[in-house]
């Protein structure tokens, strides 16, 4: 009895380090490498920070980057970018073409209509549908996942999508698996020092003003240039969204049924897990193994002792690891 509920404590706090599995990319491979992907050119005002790949490709056009290293048709680095800076190189231009099929597989999506200006709502997973305004979000927009680690938002932009100073896109309740899709019609402006999420999919421009940020994303445009100004963009999340590729998980996309459109889906509901900070994992561990250790101690005293009073034993290694202090018969206290 013992043994069995020494199992099944740990049993119940090891699986907690397991990572939450990545969802299906509606993003595929290479486009979710590029975090900055423009259609026409790419200009930046340094100094930027970009966690991930910058890359351009237009067919026929002059794949320029300026403000980055850059050498047509040959990826180089850049002291700004984590990955590395591709113009005109075969994985920009596949990415391209893949960026294409993203916005199409989008498209296919209905949502519910939304006001133009998103500050002050708090927005459960689903599909949006944002008409053109002044501005798209003028203070905070709160993504709440519910709970759920693979929570998906898709943004269908009527037209621009554009920002006011200082705004802030919050997302929350979710993890690894979660996706944030922002399908622009036309042009996207993030205006200066807006704090924002999600992966932007821009049928034209993207503009990112100064100090304008996307820690957990990505700027893809199609047809246009993407334009920064000094901006900290990155795939690679932190927190909660750890693991996240940039908020790109969340859909699964299957082909259409008689060559139909293709079907984008949400993923199963999965629970976010309490995962205990790295710090503690050492604690955890040398807490299990004492109650071993304790366990053994307990059976070897018992092994001594004679007759079979009951005796109540120590619950010290149980609240350590949370288990629920017993009665037990044949035991002595540590």
């Amino acid at each position: 009895m013992a043994n069995m509920r020494l199992f099944v404590v740990c049993s119940v706090v090891f699986p907690l380090f397991a990572a939450t599995a990545n969802a299906d990319l509606i993003l595929g491979t290479p486009l979710s490498g590029f975090t900055v992907l423009g259609g026409s050119t790419v200009t930046n005002v340094p100094t930027s920070a970009i966690g991930g790949n910058v890359g351009v490709w237009s067919s026929g056009g002059a794949n320029a980057i300026t403000g980055f290293n850059s050498s047509p048709g040959v990826a180089v680095s850049d002291l700004q970018v984590t990955g590395t800076v591709q113009a005109g190189t075969p994985d920009a231009a596949t990415a391209q073409g893949q960026l294409t099929t993203a916005i199409n597989d989008l498209n296919t999506l209905s949502g519910t209509l939304e006001p133009a200006d998103l500050v002050g709502l708090t927005l459960f997973p689903g599909v949006y549908i944002v008409p053109a305004g002044v501005t798209n979000l003028s203070g905070m927009l709160t993504l709440d996942g519910e709970g759920n680690a693979n929570a998906a938002w898709v943004f269908l932009m009527s037209s621009t999508l554009i920002t006011s100073p200082n705004s802030v896109v919050d997302v929350i309740n979710t993890g690894a698996g979660a996706g944030v899709y922002w399908d622009v019609r036309s042009s996207a402006t993030i205006d200066t020092d807006t704090t924002f999420m999600g992966n932007i999919l821009a049928l034209a421009s993207i503009s990112m003003n100064t100090g304008a940020t996307d820690d957990c994303g990505r700027a893809l445009a199609s047809t246009g240039a993407v334009t920064l100004q000094m901006n900290s963009l990155s795939s690679g999340c932190s927190g909660i969204l750890s693991g996240s590729s940039g908020l790109s998980g969340g859909l699964t996309v299957t082909p259409g049924v008689d060559n139909g459109p293709p079907v984008v889906s949400a993923l199963p509901f999965s629970a976010v897990s309490a995962v205990p900070e790295p710090s503690n994992f050492l604690f955890l561990a040398i807490c299990c193994a004492g109650l071993a250790i304790h366990r053994e101690r307990v059976r070897r005293a018992v092994s001594r002792r004679p007759g079979n009073a009951s005796i109540r034993r120590t619950p010290a290694s149980s609240i350590l690891c949370g288990a629920v202090a017993e009665e037990e018969r044949g035991c002595v206290p540590s």
